[in-house]
């Protein structure tokens, strides 16, 4: 009998380490299916390696001042220095860590909510959707921007912008009702298939059903509103701090351009003030469109049946012009 039962723990912790292998699998197979996908992740994974060895990639503190004025770009200082004698690239590289932790946190907890609130209004019907709709509809019609503006300003009178959770909070705040009225409309649909009714006639409790069979369904849509959650926090919370609405004495690429801003870089001429930071956001926020637009293609079988068409087509104008 306790041989048996080994046997059956075994069996059972090599079942589940061939699923997890399959699933890695299965995700690295997805994203080398797309090359859009594939640009996307590796610059996101780039700015996250800077983030996390920015120790290991200058040894000047992003704070201090180091020289006196601007300085250009030189072989010392590869992206100049700001007008206090910092080191641009430090506060690029060290800079990075705020930008992409408030953007994570702000669309991981959005994402959440989202699903909690979109999943569980359209389930449960009744008195549930029609309290959890209301609040959905508020938050949807009241203007995103202005009202993390407003929010960041009471932070930012109280003192409490000094930590870069609060404007995290803000943007979760702000920016999570839109997706959880996209994941209520998809769950509508769901929960009348027959999977879901099949597996309501077992007993199958309320709490299962949705994490079990509806939840697994609506993972590339989770996946799609969790990627533009997060590029909407990065341009929030770089605009935030542009406006002075974050915590301008630790450096990070919001706060980058709002002392460009103030010190008239563009007027000057000092562009390696502005240029570098603009760049990088510019970069990241392309790289997660491409992640967006990829995953649009895998989950949208018309794009997908596209694809093969539009590289035929390529493929056809190439040979024309090569043979003339």
């Amino acid at each position: 009998m306790q041989l048996t039962n080994v046997t059956n723990q075994k069996t059972t912790s090599i079942t589940l380490l061939g699923s997890s292998k399959d699933r890695v699998k299965n995700i690295l197979r997805t994203i080398t299916s797309s090359q859009k996908i594939a640009f996307g992740v590796g610059v996101v994974i780039f700015f996250v390696l800077i983030a996390i060895a920015a120790p290991l990639l200058t040894p000047y503190d992003p704070t201090a001042s180091i020289v006196k004025g601007s300085l250009p770009p030189s072989w010392s200082h590869i992206f100049g220095t700001t007008g206090l004698g910092q080191d641009m690239f430090a506060q690029i590289v060290y800079g990075a860590r705020v930008t992409l932790l408030v953007a994570f946190v702000a669309a991981i907890g959005s994402t959440i909510l989202q699903v909690v609130m979109g999943l569980s209004s359209a389930y449960y019907g009744g008195m549930v959707d029609e309290v959890l709709s209301l609040i959905i509809n508020v938050f949807l019609v009241l203007p995103g921007l202005p009202l993390t503006i407003v929010l960041a300003s009471l932070a930012s009178a109280s003192g409490a912008n000094k930590n870069e959770f609060v404007i995290a909070l803000v943007l979760l705040f702000t920016s999570w009702s839109y997706g959880a009225r996209v994941l209520r409309a998809q769950t509508l649909s769901l929960k009348e298939r027959e999977f879901v009714a099949a597996a309501r006639a077992t007993g199958e409790s309320s709490l299962r059903i949705i994490s079990s069979e509806i939840l697994p369904n609506e993972v590339s849509l989770i996946a799609s509103t969790f990627v533009g959650t997060f590029v909407y926090a990065v341009g929030a919370e770089v605009a935030l701090e542009f406006l002075g609405l974050g915590d301008t004495s630790r450096p990070s690429w919001g706060v980058i351009l709002y002392w460009a801003q103030n010190n008239a870089a563009l007027i000057v001429g000092k562009w390696w003030q502005f240029v570098p930071a603009g760049l990088c956001i510019a970069l990241l926020c392309a790289g997660l469109a491409f992640i967006n637009f990829g995953m649009d293609e895998l989950s949208n079988p018309r794009l997908r049946a596209e694809r093969p068409l539009r590289r035929r087509s390529f493929l056809r104008k190439s040979k024309a012009v090569a043979s003339r």
